[in-house]
């Protein structure tokens, strides 16, 4: 087996640059990781923000131990002073599918992006915060460089994205923006500023809490200060299941990623595997966009460090002056579980995870975006790599398919004799007339190399 080199992948290049930067400076993995975040923060907001929520994976080498922190949102409400109003439905097309969504002030969560790459720093952080928050800010005056991916999703999330002052971002002079085109967040280096002078804090008992609550509740929602000061990260049992001799550690998320693998068949040769692999992966959620967008760093001592985050949608509200976008979680029809009462912690698709080889070495550090098409792109890529032999980029490039129901959808290319098997065991196959987003957005480090998916202007770089 071969040791992990220290690298970082990302969904865009400014993203992974920020990471691998704080990785030379000496700082380890959890470090760059959230150096990445908040850089995704500036140059992402198409998927990610300060007012989005996530998870984080830590693999720690010198023990083997592994843990995954819960940032994600939480309904507000326990303040009880006041009530939502009602959502505003958006229409949003995807794959030629009209999908509704729900935005406003009434679809804000309680955010925990700052809460958590504030918890990952102090748990394993080596550097010192102000300077693992830099790199964003330097971004967040400059602006950032839309990829042409990024475009393409701007296009399709448009409705949501360009509400209120999302339009002066998005569109600047009445112009969406398009790939190559500079992204720029006024007054976000302001806020970033403040999240490395005065910490997570700022957004939550600080300077900018009243300013949050303000900015919701003028747009109808209810989250209120009690919401805020009384918001902290969680730390979520990690299970594991068995690939190909490699153990997989992970959270259990909505999608069930752990069980999915564990239930795959034993015979994974293909084309033999194809039905055995759709069955695992059938379930019967909603086709869902999902902005979301995923870090994974592995440093020179073999720690792993993934964090997964996301906006949800975007809910259209935003703290004035400051070029934060608040997230539409509860406007997120897939996540609105039965049990969602105020204080409550919401669920979620998203699950970082890391692969432990026999010799009980590091692996791959790994995770996805793609809402419920999370669990298929990581189980893809993972049969690629631990299964098929390939290197991550292959792993990660190579044509998708992910279920719905009887229905098999598949990317371009997607192997035939494959195809053949899948229609004999009675799925109904829809191919795709080219990649899409749609199928996820996976970046990972492994013994296989680093890559970022090029359906979202992925990259991967090693130190």
């Amino acid at each position: 087996m071969t040791s992990v080199a220290a690298g970082v992948a990302a969904s865009h290049p400014a993203t992974a640059e920020a990471g691998l930067r704080i990785l030379a400076e000496g700082g380890g993995a959890a470090d760059a990781a959230v150096a990445a975040v908040l850089a995704g923060c500036v140059g992402e907001t198409i998927f990610t923000g300060l007012g989005g929520g996530g998870f984080a994976t830590y693999f720690e080498a010198a023990t083997g131990e592994v843990t995954c922190l819960d940032f994600f949102a939480t309904v507000p409400g326990t303040d009880g002073d006041h009530r939502p109003g009602p959502m505003i439905e958006v229409d949003v097309y995807f794959g030629g599918v009209r999908q509704v969504y729900s935005i406003g002030g009434a679809s804000v969560a309680v955010p925990g992006v700052p809460a958590g790459c504030g918890e990952v720093h102090r748990r394993w952080g080596r550097l010192p915060w102000a300077s693992v928050v830099e790199p964003a800010i330097g971004l967040a005056r400059r602006g950032v460089r839309l990829p042409d991916a990024h475009a393409r999703t701007l296009e399709a999330c448009a409705p949501a994205l360009n509400w209120g002052a999302g339009a002066e971002v998005y569109t600047p002079g009445g112009r969406q923006l398009t790939g190559g085109d500079v992204l720029f967040h006024p007054g976000l280096d302001e806020a970033l500023g403040g999240l490395a002078d005065e910490g997570p804090a700022v957004f939550y008992t600080g300077s900018y809490a009243a300013l949050l609550v303000e900015a919701v509740r003028s747009a109808g929602g209810a989250l209120g200060p009690r919401d805020l000061a009384g918001y902290r990260v969680m730390e979520t049992p990690v299970d594991h299941a068995l690939l190909a001799g490699y153990r997989i550690r992970a959270r259990h998320d909505l999608s069930r990623t752990v069980d999915t693998i564990a239930g795959l068949p034993a015979d994974l040769g293909r084309p033999a595997r194809a039905p055995g692999v759709a069955a695992a992966l059938r379930d019967q959620g909603v086709q869902k966009i999902g902005d979301t967008t995923n870090i994974s760093v592995v440093d020179a001592d073999g720690n792993a460090c993934v964090i997964t985050t996301t906006l949800g949608l975007g809910s259209g509200v935003w703290l004035p002056g400051l070029g934060v976008h608040l997230n539409s979680m509860l406007g997120e029809g897939e996540l609105l579980t039965d049990n969602l009462a105020p204080g409550r912690r919401m669920a979620s698709n998203m699950c970082p995870l890391v692969v432990i080889d026999p010799d009980g070495r590091l692996a791959v550090a790994i995770g996805s975006a793609g809402a419920s098409r999370i669990r298929t792109a990581l189980v893809d890529t993972l049969l690629g790599v631990l299964v098929d032999g390939l290197d991550m980029e292959s792993a990660i490039r190579r044509p998708r398919l992910h279920v719905v129901g009887d229905v098999a959808h598949v990317e371009p290319g997607y192997r035939r004799d494959e195809l053949a098997l899948l229609a004999d065991a009675g799925w109904q196959i829809n191919e795709w007339p080219e990649f899409d987003h749609y199928f996820g957005g996976v970046t990972a480090v492994g013994q296989a190399g680093a890559a970022g998916d090029p359906r979202r202007a992925g990259v991967g770089l090693l130190l």
